[in-house]
């Protein structure tokens, strides 16, 4: 295969691979005990709890107060390119509209039971984009957003359960949960909302401000507002076999002419056939091998996996650099809060884009997406092939110089 970039170091790119807050400036530490996990090392919270069984921390961050303001999320959920919703629950029922919402469009904030969500707040916040950064002890490729909801007195969306792990960190104010293993998942019929018709609570609990609740997928919940309260949701992607399967299809399809070369059906042995309308086996045979050759290929598959997970969500895009293109990066870089950065034994992966990577280059690569900033001492030991990638990255807005 052809590869697109030709690197004269130790980053080059192959057919498909083209080779901050609470930023760490080291890796975390997995056997350190955390607060945030009530004691508990990242490592034993994922042995013990992930995917398993639910964890209540009081005064997980003590002190908390909301990174937003009201206002501010306000102006977040009537912004295009941020995802917002609105839930309301009154006479006539559940209400749900999708933003954006200018002010006005919203309930008064002494009208009762209704619910702001706004998603992905930690693409558009410095600050919540530091708080997500505490929860990188789970791979980057499981985390996903932190969704910010506000909710007047006895605002919620109802008893449901999710198909994604979340910590649910309250901000300001309180909320009531109720939780439980439900085993009927039936859903009430006609509604705009996926709510369980049959709940069953097996505990309750009231978190105040700095509180976190963990909850693996399929636990039912339920939380209600005590007052006007702010939660934060931070949430982990956990794509489906059929929508994987698809994705990867879909992308391993724009290279199959490639990966499966290009020979042509041949059947000199072929005879005459009196029934014309069967398919003839050996073309069955050809088209079977034809598949087989594009999905036999590990570093295809592997570029296409780490493309799809490092792809930034559509609503996402980049402010190229004003000043200085063009300009080899040479000093301390930090990758910008919407860069998705990811790395395999033999790739880098950015932004939906990969890399192959080996020897001292590749260190620094990954060591940039486990800490997602370089010193500049770090930088003064890439390549120039490496240093000329920052630079277009640099340039595309993926990363910046780090002052």
């Amino acid at each position: 295969t052809s590869p697109k970039v030709s690197l004269s170091v130790q980053v080059s790119a192959t057919t498909h691979c083209s080779v901050m807050s609470m930023v760490q400036n080291c890796p975390m530490d997995i056997q350190q005990p955390l607060q945030l996990l009530g004691g508990l090392t990242p490592q034993q919270f994922m042995k013990r709890h992930w995917q398993k069984k639910p964890l209540l921390v009081r005064k997980a961050i003590p002190g908390f107060k909301p990174l937003l303001e009201r206002p501010a999320l306000f102006d977040l959920a009537s912004r295009e390119e941020v995802e917002s919703r609105l839930l309301s629950q009154g006479s006539k029922g559940w209400q749900f509209r999708r933003g954006p919402f200018e002010r006005r469009a919203l309930p008064a904030l002494k009208t009762p039971d209704w619910t702001l969500l706004v998603q992905g707040v930690d693409l558009h916040d410095e600050r919540v984009h530091r708080l997500m950064q505490q929860f990188r002890f789970v791979p980057d490729a499981r985390l996903d957003d932190v969704m910010i909801s506000y909710a007047s007195d006895g605002g919620g969306v109802g008893p449901h359960f999710d198909s994604y792990d979340v910590f649910l960190l309250q901000a300001h104010g309180q909320r009531r949960w109720r939780i439980g293993r439900q085993k009927d998942l039936s859903l009430v019929d006609g509604l705009p909302l996926k709510i369980l018709a049959n709940f069953q609570p097996e505990e309750e609990y009231v978190l105040e401000p700095g509180d976190m609740l963990y909850l693996p997928p399929r636990w039912a919940h339920d939380g209600v507002a005590v007052g006007e309260c702010m939660t934060y949701s931070i949430g982990f992607r956990q794509p489906a076999r059929g929508e994987l399967a698809r994705e990867l299809l879909q992308r391993l399809a724009e290279d199959a002419e490639d990966a499966a070369g290009d020979a042509v059906y041949r059947d000199p042995g072929q005879p005459a056939v009196e029934s014309p309308g069967g398919i003839p086996p050996g073309m069955m045979d050809f088209a079977r091998d034809a598949l087989q050759a594009v999905l036999n290929d590990p570093v295809e598959l592997q570029c296409l996996l780490g493309e799809y997970l490092s792809e930034p969500k559509a609503n996402v895009w980049f402010e190229a650099e004003s000043e200085g293109t063009g300009r080899t990066v040479t000093g301390a870089v930090a990758l910008d809060r919407r860069t998705r950065m990811m790395f395999d034994e033999q790739h880098i992966f950015i932004n939906g884009e990969s890399y192959r990577a080996s020897g001292r280059d590749a260190q620094l690569m990954r060591r940039l997406a486990d800490e997602r900033c370089l010193a500049a001492g770090e930088v003064a030991r890439a390549s120039q092939g490496a240093r000329q990638l920052m630079t277009d990255w640099r340039d595309a807005g993926w990363l910046h110089d780090k002052q």
